[in-house]
């Protein structure tokens, strides 16, 4: 059995205006290429720059439940934010953020992450002494590459202790494009 475009639009709009969604997602078209954008009741989940879904629907719905579908309504508002950032209108993002399922050293470092300003960098270093673990910059980088909301959480502004541009999950020229847009390079 086929069901048309319209048809699966259609059940997809009821679903979400019922609230039977775990998790929405789509794919958002951006100046640095298309992204994977999913959220939840609870906000934001996850930014990729994958944006084929197929791997990471079941770490979505690991996290929030299986009833996880392709629903642009779902990401309408981060589409929306992430517009104006591309477009030099946001600098800083308005969005709950569903940080489920993530440890606690994480979430205190994203927290502290979420505080480096537009336009600025910091360090590994200097986050890991800002959540208290000074030595702990290794496992920094570690909370930068597994970061499931770049840009919104923007670990492109983390550099090496030497300002040097260091590993980032998209990819070191989106890093340094990221970096140029705001200016900070």
């Amino acid at each position: 059995m086929t069901v048309s475009p319209d048809l699966d639009r259609r059940f997809r709009e009821a679903a979400y205006g019922l609230d039977l969604l775990d998790m929405g997602f789509d794919v958002v078209d951006t100046p640095i290429g298309p992204l994977f954008v999913a959220a939840s009741g609870h906000g934001l989940a996850a930014i990729s720059f994958e944006a084929e879904p197929d791997e990471q629907l079941e770490s979505l719905a690991r996290i929030a439940g299986p009833a996880v579908l392709r629903s642009p309504k779902s990401v309408a508002e981060a589409r929306r934010e992430l517009d104006e950032y591309f477009s030099g209108r946001r600098r800083v993002f308005d969005l709950n953020l569903d940080l489920r399922a993530l440890p606690p050293f994480t979430v205190s470092v994203l927290h502290e992450l979420a505080r480096v300003p537009y336009g600025q960098t910091t360090t590994y270093g200097a986050l890991a002494a800002k959540v208290g673990r000074p030595r702990a910059a290794r496992a920094v980088g570690t909370v930068m590459n597994r970061n499931r909301i770049p840009i919104v959480l923007p670990c492109h502004r983390v550099v090496g202790s030497t300002g040097d541009l260091t590993g980032y999950a998209g990819g070191l020229d989106r890093k340094a494009t990221l970096l140029e847009l705001e200016g900070a390079r």
